[in-house]
């Protein structure tokens, strides 16, 4: 159709397809200038008398003049992760921190410490340290740049000088605190925006993700009712000597559209399942940054009301209150620039996973 030709911009030389067109988005929305690069693999086993346990190998390439090397080689077990994701959160309270797979693996799909469980959670960790490290503030983060180079003993000796654990329940206490004070009064409209941006995507990408579950079963059922149907076939055949070939050439059909549906079911689990489920947690994630940025906002909406209804102490008031409007209007401009950015990489993100499930499908019927 020379109609379309004409609007195709990639040129006639460029096969027209939906990845293609994917792949020429993401390459003019951003040329990517990495100069920090991270592994995640070789897991291991650990077995002690206390607990079982998997370290997996973190090896880290940089050019950055902040590092003492070039190259660095650590081994991280999961809870070592979840103390990056906690410093993470605690030094930047309003950016977009990405997600840890779980503790256990969801929906019963594989136990705990099986081939399958070790090699979702190796992907999903390698994810999270490159997300991390793509993202222009988190990146420099003090600790990321230590649980990426110090060796266990030296990052066990770090992880002891956090906050202690009365501390810590301070903290919680003053959140829980804020966060029963009631509604924010003055939120600007763009996060109620974002606020309800956020329940509809939750709802949305949880629908999806039941939807894609159910699809897999019964994808999965259908295979295993084949891989019992072809040899039955072949059986047959020996007992019919005038429709042996006949017989012999449906149990090879049988055969070859069960190795199609395996490679579709794989396509589904190993692309489009984890995306969904990194959404869901995601969709999480972002509600918790809005509750904290409602929570600075809260402590500055109490302290101007407790100006207006007390006439004493009006200096250390003021005083307060300004480094408050300042506190709040950085954790604005902050989640505005990560909620652009998020918001950008979802869509991308999403329409990549959805092509290439339409691709696959496509591939699937043509076998």
């Amino acid at each position: 159709d020379t109609s379309l030709a004409e609007v195709n911009s990639f040129g006639s030389s460029v096969p027209i397809s939906p990845s293609s067109m994917i792949n020429q988005y993401k390459f003019e929305d951003g040329p990517e200038l990495r100069d920090l690069f991270i592994t995640v693999d070789d897991p291991e086993s650990h077995v002690t008398a206390i607990e079982t346990f998997i370290t997996y190998r973190v090896v880290t390439k940089t050019s950055r003049g902040e590092f003492d090397s070039s190259e660095y080689e650590v081994r991280r077990r999961y809870q070592d992760f979840l103390w990056l994701m906690s410093k993470l959160e605690e030094a930047h309270p309003t950016l977009i921190i990405p997600p840890l797979p779980e503790k256990f693996i969801m929906r019963g799909m594989v136990e705990r410490f099986s081939d399958e469980f070790i090699k979702t959670r190796r992907k999903a960790l390698h994810k999270f340290l490159n997300r991390i490290a793509d993202h222009p503030t988190l990146t420099f983060n003090e600790d990321f740049k230590i649980f990426l180079t110090a060796q266990a003993w030296e990052l066990s000796s770090h992880k002891k000088q956090g906050p202690g654990l009365l501390s810590r329940m301070g903290q919680t206490v003053r959140a829980v605190a804020s966060s029963v004070r009631g509604g924010v009064k003055n939120r600007p409209e763009m996060f109620t925006e974002m606020n309800n941006y956020m329940e509809t995507f939750s709802q949305k990408i949880n629908l999806l993700d039941k939807i894609a579950h159910r699809i897999y079963k019964e994808e999965k059922d259908y295979f295993n009712e084949m891989k019992e149907y072809g040899p039955i076939h072949t059986l047959w055949s020996a007992s019919e000597e005038d429709i042996a070939d006949s017989l012999k050439g449906i149990a090879s059909c049988i055969d070859r559209c069960c190795k199609a549906t395996e490679k579709r079911m794989a396509g589904l689990s190993e692309n489009l399942l984890p995306i969904l489920h990194e959404y869901i947690l995601y969709s999480e994630i972002l509600m918790g940054v809005l509750k904290r940025r409602d929570q600075i906002q809260g402590e500055l909406d109490s302290k101007v009301d407790a100006l207006a209804n007390k006439k004493t102490e009006e200096n250390l008031f003021s005083e307060e209150i300004g480094k408050l409007e300042d506190k709040v209007e950085r954790a604005n401009n902050a989640l505005k620039a990560d909620w652009d950015r998020w918001k950008q990489n979802m869509q991308w993100e999403m329409r990549s996973t959805f092509t290439n499930v339409a691709e696959n499908n496509l591939r699937y019927y043509e076998e």
